[in-house]
């Protein structure tokens, strides 16, 4: 059954069992007055019975057509029955509605002594009186019987009175009933369950309006309230997601702390710098979740002076080093109770290893030109005290100042070149590049110095292949790599030049079988002024910035090189320039 319809079956059921009860309560008063009145009647007939039957007892003018007569007139039959036992008269049959099975019940409870003298009785549709009387000599009881139809009818009638009122009640309480439910009932129970989906966070549902009075009164402000939770809700939703968008996608790392020292909040930064998942560190202690101790005492700081504090600690990241600073600042409210400490985790490496780069860069830049330029002052100071006049000795001094100078102009001019190439004004100059004969172009340069060196240079270059590039540049890189890989190859070694041209891109490959590079130092060869073998770089006229320039370029063309290289065995420059050149 729908909750609907529960209040009118309730009702129904009420007002069904009180009219059952009327009814039971006016048959049973129905049956006491007709009992009583029945009592009174026939206890009054019993004195006329009673004087008839001394008058047919008497032999006077009375017979037994008479007595059947009598009580065929008061509607009521009569039984004398001696104290033997013995039925004297009998007039029963006079009342035909009455049957012979009712009067023999009526009978035999009189004789069994069920019932009191002077109390009348009603047993089904019978009604009897028993009196002790004498007649004469003989004494006996006698017993009126009387039908009681009227009352049958009578109590029938009550039941069709009350179905029929009962019936006619329905038909109101439903009318009543629904029309209560459909103003009342019905709007609250609306209200009821919105407000259901409401407490379940469907802010979207919503009640009919239409109603009047209180109940429309609070549906419109069922509506208003949800309305409003809506609205609030989208906000709240639409600020939480910018607010997750902003943090997670933060550069930095950033950490909050309540003031319990329990991690609430890390986003998407901190776990990438830290490794792990959220849940390694939400609702951790902080010392137990980051292990650094110079994060630690940053917080343990905040908590002392209630300012912000900043530290930089390092990071070990597998074989990597990551520089951090840590700053943090306290988290108060508007009554300046403590809520907390958020903590943000700067990255900078970047600016660190800039730091020493520059370092590094001066020293080297230092280093290399005091070394020409120590030698050229050097000489020329011998020259000028005297050695100038042997002319043996001269002609060597000045070779060697020629070839210091002429190293100090390739510094130089190296320099100015890296210096162009990392200006942001700096372009290439694209046009169509048919790159195997941009290769075969060096080949006779290179094929000097190798031969010089005894190095046998085998090429694969097959093919004619258009590129987009700056053709001076990408001379620059080729002659770079070979005349590096020529330079670290002893006599009777073996360059090779390859090429492979693939869907998107070419793949130039300059391989070697010198000395190589440890595993440990590829990832360094690309830095300005850095030297395996620094010694043997210097004594091959080599500056430190070749393979710094040649990685310009290559990125220039939105390319890249690889490196693979074992010492001893030799080593491989993989060049992948794109076919289309496509601008940034």
């Amino acid at each position: 059954m729908s909750s609907n319809t529960r209040p009118l079956f309730t009702y129904t059921i009420l007002v069904v069992i009180v009219m059952v009860g009327l009814g039971i309560l006016l048959a049973q008063l129905t049956r006491s007055y007709f009992i009583n009145i029945f009592e009174e009647r026939v206890e009054v007939e019993s004195q006329y019975f009673a004087s008839y039957l001394e008058r047919y007892t008497a032999n006077e003018d009375v017979n037994e057509d008479e007595l059947y007569e009598f009580s065929e007139q008061l509607n009521t039959g009569m039984v004398f029955i001696s104290d033997d036992g013995e039925v004297l008269i009998d007039t029963v049959e006079a009342i035909q509605i009455i049957s012979e099975s009712e009067k023999q019940g009526v009978l035999s409870k009189v004789t069994a002594g069920s019932s009191e003298i002077r109390e009348g009785k009603l047993m089904d549709n019978t009604f009897y009186f028993p009196i002790e009387i004498q007649v004469e000599d003989t004494e006996g009881t006698l017993i009126l019987i009387s039908p009681v139809k009227s009352l049958t009818n009578i109590t029938k009638n009550i039941w069709l009175l009350i179905g029929f009122v009962l019936l006619l009640g329905l038909i109101v309480i439903f009318f009543i009933g629904y029309n209560v439910f459909s103003k009342y009932i019905r709007p609250i129970r609306a209200a009821s369950n919105v407000a259901n989906e409401l407490a379940k966070g469907n802010y979207k549902a919503r009640t009919y309006e239409g109603h009047f009075g209180e109940a429309g009164q609070l549906s419109q402000s069922i509506n208003i309230l949800a309305r409003n939770l809506q609205d609030m809700t989208s906000t709240k939703g639409m600020q939480e997601n910018q607010l997750e968008a902003v943090i997670n996608n933060m550069g930095n790392g950033l950490v909050l702390i309540d003031e319990k020292g329990y991690i609430l909040l890390v986003n998407r930064a901190f776990l990438d710098t830290f490794g792990g998942e959220k849940e390694n560190y939400i609702s951790y202690l902080y010392h137990d979740a980051i292990p650094q101790t110079a994060v630690h005492e940053t917080v343990q700081k905040i908590y002392m002076f209630e300012e912000t504090i900043s530290e930089t600690f390092v990071l070990p990241v597998n074989i990597a080093r990551k520089h951090l600073e840590v700053t943090g600042a306290p988290i108060l409210s508007e009554d300046q109770k403590w809520k907390g400490t958020v903590l943000v985790f700067h990255d900078i490496t970047e600016l660190k290893q800039l730091e020493q780069m520059r370092k590094d860069f001066v020293a080297n830049v230092s280093h290399e030109l005091k070394t020409p330029i120590t030698s050229i002052r050097g000489f020329s100071e011998t020259l000028l005290d005297g050695a100038m006049k042997d002319e043996a000795m001269l002609e060597q001094f000045l070779h060697i100042i020629l070839k210091e100078s002429g190293r100090l102009q390739s510094l130089i001019q190296d320099l100015l070149e890296l210096s162009k190439l990392e200006r942001e004004d700096f372009y290439l100059n694209i046009e169509q590049v048919e790159i195997q004969r941009l290769l075969h172009d060096l080949l006779p340069i290179v094929k000097q110095h190798a031969d010089k060196k005894e190095v046998n240079l085998r090429t694969e270059i097959d093919g004619e292949t258009i590129i987009q590039g700056d053709s001076s540049r990408l001379k620059q890189v080729f002659m770079n790599l070979l005349t590096n890989a020529i330079n670290y190859t002893g006599s009777e070694g073996e360059v090779t030049l390859n090429f492979k041209e693939k869907d998107d891109d070419i793949v130039i490959s300059i391989a070697d079988n010198g000395v190589g590079i440890p595993e440990e130092e590829i990832s360094r060869i690309f830095e300005r002024f850095y030297r395996v073998d620094k010694a043997r770089s210097r004594n091959s006229g080599g500056t430190g910035l070749g393979l710094a320039i040649v990685k310009h370029i290559v990125e220039a063309h939105h390319g890249k090189v690889d490196v693979e290289s074992v010492v001893n065995e030799g080593t491989t420059f993989h060049v992948s320039i794109p076919k289309k050149f496509t601008k940034t």
